[in-house]
């Protein structure tokens, strides 16, 4: 028996009494998650705020509309059941639980919720023979799986396109902190401080192999020392710069990718073959970080390349001309 399945009821086991304590709880559960979005949201998307707070007062009126129901129908006593005490039944995943959640993320996950409630309620109004129940299940089923217009209309009422484009201006601010700073930042140090290595080894010793495992040991412990670096040095509180471990993860993949991109060609076992490859990919990766910077960092095109293309060339020059004297 698997542990806990035994205490679950099945939905079709419920009773009308049950399935309509199962709506009043599932609809305060609801109310409570829009109200944790819009405290979520509140200071750097006060409309979208605004809307999870009216989400969340049609979530009170549906709760307070089921709870006369079943007072009328059973008494006042409502049975304690909650969505994990059933078997199968739709579950929310708890991302309200995540420190940082992008806009999309919530917007996307609150439809999710209202298409959830919508079966639910399609499915309880068929569990039932009292008309005025079945009408009121039906009648809420209805109202979740419209509130996709409903949503519209409250975005409307207070998402004005000022708004909605401040919003979006300051999700995408927040996406360049999170993920592209500390991402470009890495993969401008796994491209650039492993050129010396790299490049030294492979005309030193003229051996694949050997300039491949000092590539690999390069940008494996360039990345593994960015990421820890950027986790560590700022928590995201006061810089607003997001969550330390993904700009951690980000900026230590990067580091690892930029430093890999010239080491495999050395896989290739003729050694001019691979180095003239790993050139290649030199001035791709080099070229890349300058279009980056220019398109996500804002920086003119000719102070990245002078910072990046000419910087790299002569890291690569030293590194060369330390590997072949």
């Amino acid at each position: 028996m698997i542990p806990g399945l035994a205490s679950r009821r099945r939905f079709s086991e419920l009773s009308e009494q049950e399935v309509l304590a199962l709506a009043i709880s599932s609809e305060e559960d609801d109310a409570q998650i829009y109200r944790l979005y819009a405290e979520r949201l509140r200071a750097d998307y006060p409309a979208s705020a605004a809307v999870f707070e009216d989400m969340a007062a049609e979530e009170d009126h549906h709760r307070q509309m089921l709870i006369d129901r079943h007072r009328a129908r059973f008494g006042a006593v409502i049975p304690l059941i909650r969505r994990e005490h059933v078997a199968g039944f739709y579950a929310r995943k708890p991302v309200w639980l995540a420190e940082n959640l992008s806009l999309d993320t919530i917007r996307g996950e609150a439809e999710a919720m209202e298409r959830e409630a919508g079966k639910f309620y399609k499915l309880a109004a068929q569990r039932t023979s009292d008309a005025d129940t079945r009408k009121l299940l039906g009648d809420l089923a209805a109202a979740e799986m419209g509130h996709e217009k409903k949503a519209e209309q409250l975005v409307q009422t207070h998402l004005t396109e000022d708004a909605k484009a401040e919003e979006d201006r300051a999700a995408h601010r927040q996406f360049i902190l999170t993920w592209v700073q500390p991402g470009l930042a890495g993969l401008m140090d796994g491209s650039v401080s492993t050129l010396a290595p790299i490049f030294a080894t492979a005309f030193a010793t003229q051996d694949t192999h050997t300039t491949l495992l000092v590539g690999l040991a390069a940008a494996t412990g360039a990345g593994i020392s960015m990421g820890f670096t950027e986790a560590a040095h700022d928590d995201g509180v006061i810089s607003g710069r997001g969550s330390p471990l993904k700009r951690g993860l980000a900026s230590g993949v990067m580091t690892a990718v930029g430093g890999l991109g010239h080491a495999l060609p050395y896989l290739i076992p003729d050694f001019w073959t691979a180095t003239v490859i790993a050139m290649i990919v030199v001035f791709i990766e080099l070229w890349a970080i300058a279009w980056i910077q220019n398109k996500f960092m804002e920086t003119p095109i000719l102070r990245a390349v002078v910072q990046v293309v000419v910087g790299g060339a002569l890291v690569f020059a030293a590194g060369a001309l330390i590997g072949g004297g």
